[in-house]
This record gives C-alpha cells, structure tokens and sequence, in this order.
C-alpha cells in the first residue's frame, strides 16, 4: 500500500527543516557564546529564528541563548497582558528546541484554550510528546494537525513523526505512506528519504527501497545507512 503517484505528486511541494532536540545549557547568561556579529534581537520570533541558523550550523550554546531570549520575550508579553496566538506558538517552538517537552505541553494547553485555532501549538505539542516517549498522545495530535493542515505549514514534520511510530510499531505499510508524504513536501532531507528506504525494505518492496536509499545518498554521500542500504540490495553496484 503506497500512497498513489497522482496523491505524491499533487503534494510535492521540509520543513521545514528537522533536527532533533537538543540539551539546555542551564542557565547560559543572556550574551554568553555570542559570536562576535551575532546579538540578541527585539523580537521574540527573530531570535527564534536566528537561534535556527546558529542550530543548523551545530553551534548549540549559541543558538540556546537565542532560544531563551525568546522565551523571556515571549513570557514578558504574557505578564504584560499583551499575548498574542504566535506568542505562544513562539515560546513553543523555542522550549521544544531546549529540548523543555513538558513546558511545552504546559504553555502549549494555555495556548489553546485562548486560540483553538493555533494549529501549529498542536503539531509542536506532538513532537514533544513523542520525545516524552508518549506516542498514542503524539500519533493523536499529528493526525489532528494534518487533517487540518495536509499540506504546508509544518505538515512534512508531522508525517515524517507519523512514520516514526508507526515504524517504531512495525506497522511497515503506515510508515511507508506517512515517510511517503513526508519526502514529498519536503525532499531535501536524507535522514527521511533512509527511513522510507528502510521501511520499504522491511516489507519487501525492494526496488523502492533502492530509490528511496538513492535519494538519501544523492543528498548526503557519506550516510551511513542509506549507503549500507544499497549495498546490501545492489550488491557490486557501489
């Protein structure tokens, strides 16, 4: 059962950008590990944002100070009464990268009982989840999110955590179509196009198992085991 060549095409469009959450450097002081050009901004979302770019170039204690200004930012507005929905998809978004998965959910139920319709509290509300290793709650919550949101926003994330559990389940075919849609809103990262290989190998559908496995080395040459992966269905061709 694979999602449809029709359905994969209509929906190619990453996130978004995944990486996974990383330790808080407790108490880190607000300049602290600055690179020299870098410094803290007025807005809770630009630091979050700036926080993003310092993660994806593993610069982790910098991009915790950025992170924990917008949290402080995002807090100062909630005690001066003037909050808004992406204050608190905002502070979300930051303590999932701190890696703070119950204040998460904590500010995250806040959050929706002022804003039922701020989608995206409900999809970071889910990785948390997941990563507090409660994954009914988490499949319930992506499910939720992409019935509302199937395409755009943070929608290839919350298939690609679909895949996950439903990998981690052994339930092959699910995560076949969940990782299926992932890469297809997002095709620039190798870690989702090795687990679609994975998953397809598991249930015997080997030529997609190579082309999903093809794609992940096509993006990162040195990953281990999507090259592990071809070598094992194409031996003598590597």
């Amino acid at each position: 059962m694979r999602v449809s060549s029709w359905m994969m095409g209509a929906v190619f469009s990453v996130v978004i950008f995944l990486i996974f959450p990383h330790v808080l450097a407790a108490q880190t002081p607000p300049n602290a590990a600055l690179a020299p050009s870098a410094a803290l901004a007025s807005t809770a979302r630009q630091n979050y944002e700036i926080g993003r770019g310092l993660e994806a170039q593993d610069r982790m204690d910098e991009a915790d100070v950025f992170y924990n200004e917008a949290v402080r930012i995002t807090q100062d507005e909630i005690a001066r009464n003037v909050a808004t929905a992406n204050t608190y998809t905002v502070m979300t978004w930051a303590m999932r990268r701190l890696n703070r998965h119950a204040d998460v959910l904590s500010w995250g139920e806040r959050g929706l009982a002022l804003y039922s319709n701020e989608f995206s509290l409900i999809e970071t509300m889910g990785q948390s989840l997941f990563f507090l290793g409660d994954l009914n709650r988490s499949l319930s919550y992506m499910r939720r999110y992409v019935n509302v949101v199937p395409i755009g926003g943070n929608s290839s994330v919350a298939y690609f955590f679909q895949g996950e559990i439903y990998r981690m389940r052994g339930q092959f075919h699910n995560a076949d179509i969940a990782y299926s849609m992932a890469v297809h809103l997002h095709p620039g990262l190798a870690l989702w196009w090795f687990r679609l290989g994975s998953v397809r190998e598991a249930i015997g559908d080997l030529p997609y198992a190579i082309e999903a496995f093809q794609q992940a080395v096509s993006l990162n040459p040195h990953h281990q085991g999507a090259t592990e992966g071809l070598a094992r269905l194409q031996p003598g061709r590597l």
